[in-house]
């Protein structure tokens, strides 16, 4: 399972490139994407759900396409994004909604809703499935984006800063549901945050500058710190040793 972005370049209007010749390939269950802001990480997010499309070079994930037209359905069913904002759609429940995403994706209305009880469990809504989506909060709505992918099966998923903005309760639910999620799909997410590493990712890639800074086992991640100390100095001192200035 590789997603395989190969010679991306990208620019927003008239602006600079983002990305130039820029390649990598992700294959690890579980995968940070660390960077300071601006480095181009949802960018890249965007790129690799192909919610934005490179001026050059290709994406492809399981050998789909999606600049291709009989590649693109497949990739968008088994690649989901879960972007930083999730909009609640005025009127429909929990369930609705994450049965909804499903329908998007070419599943049936019934195949929808019956997978969507099970999706939503998976990420403790169950309690809320009746409620309606907007009275979520910004945590539960993260949830319910996850929810939404895995009610039509994604087998990739890619969260971009999904902590950012939640108290530390929030946090930590979230950190055991995306070290639960990996166990059964790949996940790639994205955080300036370099808590918890070593107990949820198997594999570390720091972006800066819309380079490729570092991309390893999270163990050689750690080992670029002069001094380890405890895991969060040590991942804050390597990612420092990377980016310097720049966070």
């Amino acid at each position: 399972m590789a997603l395989v972005l190969s010679g991306l370049s990208f620019h927003y209007a008239r602006n600079a490139d983002v990305f130039s010749d820029f390649s990598a390939r992700f294959e690890s269950r579980s995968t940070v994407l660390l960077g300071p802001n601006g480095a181009g990480k949802s960018t890249l997010m965007a790129l690799a759900a192909s919610h934005l499309a490179p001026t050059r070079g290709t994406v492809t994930y399981r050998g789909n396409a999606p600049s291709t037209r009989k590649d693109r359905a497949p990739y968008r069913r088994a690649v989901a994004w879960i972007p930083q904002q999730i909009t609640p759609i005025p009127g429909l429940t929990v369930r609705e909604q994450a049965a909804y995403a499903g329908w998007l994706k070419g599943m049936s209305k019934r195949a929808a809703w019956h997978a969507s009880a099970r999706a939503i469990a998976r990420v403790g809504l169950e309690p809320l499935a009746e409620r309606k989506s907007h009275q979520l909060s910004g945590g539960q709505l993260r949830r319910l984006g996850i929810a939404g992918a895995l009610t039509h099966q994604s087998e990739l998923i890619l969260m971009d800063e999904p902590t950012a903005g939640l108290d530390p309760t929030q946090r930590g639910v979230f950190r055991e549901l995306v070290g639960e999620l990996s166990q059964s799909v790949q996940v790639i997410v994205s955080t300036h945050q370099t808590e918890d590493l070593a107990d949820l990712y198997q594999e570390v890639v720091v972006l800066s500058g819309g380079r490729l800074r570092f991309q390893g086992a999270t163990d050689d991640f750690y080992g670029l710190a002069d001094e380890l100390g405890s895991p969060r100095e040590a991942a804050e001192a390597a990612y420092l040793t990377l980016v310097g200035r720049e966070v």
